[in-house]
């Protein structure tokens, strides 16, 4: 019984964020939307590496260029501890920092967040198919910039990210890729987010590999469509994507 609370309410939340987005796009599908269609590139490496049966540490780092490989977007860093319940639920909360980079002509100066984060993962399977639930929370202080200077004031937000994924085997041989099916959205609320409570969604389909008992990838195609401030401007984003993960193990029963 204890493994359905969890699953239960991550069901509500995203019942009802996904109703919440629903009714965001269809609002905003009836004013006019001015759509920046674009290519990109995101690369990075995530990794949790587990202290003991309990505890484990995360970091990861993340590369996202503009126009395939063209330019910059941002770097993004974030680390945390996680506590496992069991292997099947766990807890994390830690910081991240994101630099960004400008995308108007001509500016040159690169604005800084910073964020803190909590977060709940379940995992489970369905016959064959594993499934992936997380939900983030999300408390950002991003710099505002003006005519390609820091104004000196910053912009909180608080946002609230479901993301759900299944990995399903294609070849009885483990070895093989299997195909990864993704999905995340993200609703964000503040003082100054007054017409896009809808943040974003980010849409993933490609594969996954084990390369070794401790490092996997997933490669492939995603769709990212995020709403900006004004409400009524988009970035649709065509993204080619390449994530590993590493895994080591440094309990001390693993050593020697």
């Amino acid at each position: 019984m204890k493994d359905l609370i969890p699953f239960a309410a991550l069901q509500k939340v995203f019942t009802t964020v996904f109703l919440t987005t629903l009714v965001s796009l269809y609002i905003n599908a009836q004013t006019a939307r001015q759509i920046n269609r674009q290519s990109q590139s995101w690369f990075s490496v995530n990794t949790t590496a587990h202290i003991n049966d309990r505890w484990s540490i995360l970091a990861d780092a993340h590369i996202r260029r503009n126009h395939f490989m063209a330019s910059n977007n941002f770097e993004f860093v974030r680390t945390g501890i996680q506590y496992s319940v069991d292997k099947s639920l766990s807890f994390a909360a830690g910081y991240g920092h994101m630099w960004i980079h400008p995308t108007t002509a001509g500016w040159k100066t690169v604005s800084n967040e910073n964020r803190i984060y909590q977060q709940v993962i379940l995992l489970s399977k369905f016959h064959h198919v594993g499934i992936m639930q997380r939900l983030r929370n999300e408390q950002r202080w991003q710099q505002k910039m003006a005519a390609d200077k820091f104004t000196g004031d910053l912009r909180f937000t608080n946002r609230l990210r479901y993301l759900l994924s299944f990995t399903i085997p294609v070849f009885k041989n483990d070895k093989l890729p299997a195909l990864c099916i993704a999905d995340e959205v993200a609703l964000h609320a503040g003082k100054e987010v007054v017409y896009n409570t809808f943040d974003q969604n980010r849409l993933f389909i490609g594969i996954r590999e084990k390369l070794s008992k401790d490092l996997s990838f997933d490669t492939g195609y995603m769709i990212v469509y995020q709403q900006k401030y004004s409400g009524y401007q988009y970035d649709l984003n065509n993204t080619f994507r390449l994530f590993f993960y590493y895994t080591p193990d440094l309990s001390k029963k693993h050593k020697g």
